[in-house]
């Protein structure tokens, strides 16, 4: 019993022996397995993706003019309106009053200068024309007192009378020719009367453009995209009450790191996604790239033209933008995980040699989407090490796994 149990005892240590070297031993031999990438070859297009919002060119900000009472607001957020359309209206009444009550001045001031053109005028100039009269009678008559006076015909009291008559005759000539004057269109009495209707028509004028500042209408075509006031507010210049996008141009607005400014040139074609409809995508294009960098948070401002808009796309609405700045045909690229070094000057890689990981230096080109197209260094169906495989270091021994 005793020596088959001894013989039983070391058939199992055999086996045991023989498992753990069936186990341990290709990994001594042969070295552990280790997950690896492959180099392929195809079409290769480097992004710069950034997220932004959709805006239109610009925004125009409604108010009032004058000081009044809201009296209806027939808009609402989300409406589109038409150039001129009524977006507020303010109590009236008063100003309607203030402008009756200047027209009426008009027509007061108007009639005083018809007066004095149709009526004054006439009457002046028919008295200067007796005053005239008069004075040439008076005139007449002193000079035959004077020759009568001369040959003693008539005493000194007489002539003092007719030399007195003449003089107020001289006077009264004198005075309707002053009025005459005034009364024509360069005189002071038109003059004034003009001048009355002429300040009468402001004061109307003025109160038929305060009775226009009571509605508020868009200046132009456009949607309401904010709405901050209602129906009895008491508002006042200065306050916006409404916010309008007029329909134009739709643009996106990004902002892109700094790091990727030498790569972005105007005109350069985007594909846009809104974060609302993640599946479906639209054209862009770059149109203005800002010559500033915001250094508190390392961006640059690009702004591109959507020329044909989907019609779910609102203003404000979160885009994700991949612009598109380079384009290769038949390009080798290398998962950007296997390659050690990547932003300094000698970017290298773990290349597979058989069961073994060599050190290899590549040159890189364009990088995008988790892809650097590999200028040289490495060839389509090579097969690469992970960075993340810390135990596989240069000249190491492996087995290696191409994932699925």
């Amino acid at each position: 019993m005793n020596a088959i149990r001894r013989h039983l005892t070391a058939i199992i240590v055999v086996v045991m022996v023989l498992l753990i070297g069936a186990l341990v031993g290709p990994r001594l031999v042969l070295g552990p397995q280790v997950d690896v990438a492959a180099v392929i070859q195809q079409d290769f297009v480097q992004t710069v993706v950034a997220s932004g919002r959709v805006e239109t060119p610009h925004r125009v900000d409604i108010g009032v003019q004058i000081t009044g009472v809201v009296r209806r607001v027939p808009v609402k957020e989300g409406q589109m309106v038409a150039a001129g359309a009524t977006l507020v209206e303010l109590e009236a009444s008063e100003i309607r009053a203030t402008l009756d009550q200047a027209q009426r001045a008009v027509q007061a001031a108007s009639a005083r200068l018809r007066q004095v053109r149709e009526v004054q005028a006439p009457l002046a100039a028919q008295a200067e024309q007796q005053a005239q009269l008069a004075y040439e009678a008076a005139r007449d008559a002193l000079r035959r007192s004077e020759s009568l006076f001369a040959v003693g015909a008539i005493s000194q009291t007489a002539l003092d009378d007719t030399q007195r008559a003449e003089q107020v005759a001289a006077a009264q000539l004198r005075g309707a020719q002053q009025q005459a004057a005034s009364a024509q269109p360069s005189g002071s009495d038109a003059a004034a009367a003009a001048a009355a209707v002429e300040q009468a028509q402001a004061g109307a004028t003025a109160a038929r453009a305060r009775l226009a500042y009571a509605t508020v209408t868009a200046p132009s075509a456009g949607t309401v995209i904010a709405r901050d006031v209602e129906p009895g507010d008491v508002v006042q210049p200065g306050r916006p009450l409404l916010v309008l996008s007029p329909g134009g141009e739709t643009q996106l607005v990004v902002a892109i790191d700094e790091k990727n400014l030498q790569l972005l040139a105007l005109g350069l074609t985007a594909q846009v996604s809104a974060d609302a409809y993640p599946t479906q995508q639209f054209a862009a294009e770059v149109i203005y790239i800002s010559p500033g960098v915001d250094a508190q948070r390392g961006t640059v401002t690009v702004k591109l033209r959507v020329p044909a808009p989907p019609t779910y796309l609102k203003q404000d609405m979160t885009v994700s933008v991949d612009i598109q700045i380079a384009r290769r045909a038949n390009a080798v690229l290398l998962p950007r995980s296997a390659v050690h070094d990547l932003e300094t000057a000698s970017p290298w890689v773990l290349r597979v040699e058989g069961h073994r990981a060599r050190r290899q230096t590549v040159t890189l080109g364009l990088r995008s989407d988790g892809f650097c197209e590999v200028l040289a260094g490495l060839t389509a169906g090579d097969r690469v090490v992970p960075v993340n495989s810390a135990a596989i270091t240069d000249g190491a021994k492996l087995r290696p796994v191409l994932p699925p």
